[in-house]
């Protein structure tokens, strides 16, 4: 008799003739599906304490459940526990911890003062993180990747939107009036972070860096990291605030070091434009 909850095979079902299906995993295997449970429990769990008016943690479980998810790929890689199973959940995840979750926050907060202007604005920012991650994965399903594609984004991704747009909270609660005119800035803004996650503007990763630290520079990359994490505890809505502000800053740079590097212009000739030919925006 069969059960009528068939074995988790995170892989998918064995096909005939290849053995027996799998009974037992390693509990490794589970560790990065319980971290995604986490992330969607803690997004869905900010977006309960931004309707209970609890705004600051409500933001720090969005912030929380962003974090979450962006590590659970890297635990799965360390752990040595990727599955197809985990990577569909995980890009599952994301449309809740970083589109639907942060938008609602930002709409309790102050867009439903701009009444249907603001919930068109949390709707365009929903719809456009979701979009983006749709392009994210067919790059990287795509079995033909250009040189740019190991340290440059196409698009502001989803995680980094989820922090940027969230910038009027962080500045209401440094003290910045919530008001009608307040309300509508703020609605334009987060369409305007929703347009740019699904521009087709190179957006350095950070990936190039590598993943090895000379000598000479691990103390103090340890003291920046520790002094970063202290301003964050002791002055959270600041440090978040220069945060999303410097990330927007770096932008242009990173636009024109791609053009440099990788450009129409670049030395060698020109070179593809930062989109995969799968990408629907092509």
């Amino acid at each position: 008799m069969e059960t009528p909850f068939p074995p988790y095979e995170p892989n998918g079902p064995n096909d005939e003739g290849r053995g027996p299906r799998l009974r037992e995993i390693p509990i490794r295997m589970l560790i990065p599906n319980l971290i995604t449970v986490l992330a969607i429990c803690a997004g869905l769990t900010g977006i309960r304490l931004a309707f209970e008016n609890r705004f600051e943690l409500a933001v720090a479980m969005v912030l929380i459940a962003a974090f979450l998810d962006g590590i659970d790929g890297r635990v799965a890689r360390l752990l040595k526990a990727s599955s197809k199973f985990g990577a569909q959940m995980d890009s599952l995840a994301d449309i809740v911890n970083f589109g639907v979750a942060p938008a609602l926050v930002l709409y309790v907060f102050v867009l439903d003062q701009a009444r249907s202007f603001g919930w068109i604005a949390a709707i365009v920012f929903v719809v456009a993180a979701g979009l983006r991650l749709a392009r994210f994965n067919v790059i990287s399903e795509s079995s033909s990747k250009a040189a740019w594609e190991g340290s440059y984004f196409v698009g502001v991704p989803a995680p980094a939107g989820a922090l940027l747009v969230l910038l009027p909270v962080y500045l209401g609660f440094l003290g910045v009036p919530i008001d009608k005119l307040t309300a509508f800035l703020s609605a334009g803004y987060t369409m305007a972070i929703g347009f740019l996650l699904v521009s087709r503007l190179p957006v350095y990763s950070g990936k190039g860096i590598g993943v090895r630290v000379r000598r000479d520079l691990v103390m103090p990359v340890i003291l920046i990291a520790v002094v970063y994490v202290s301003l964050l505890m002791s002055f959270t809505w600041e440090t978040l605030t220069l945060t999303a502000l410097g990330y927007l800053a770096t932008l242009p740079f990173g636009a024109m070091a791609w053009s440099k590097q990788y450009g129409p212009n670049a030395k060698g000739g020109a070179k593809p434009d930062p989109v995969d030919e799968q990408d629907p925006f092509h």
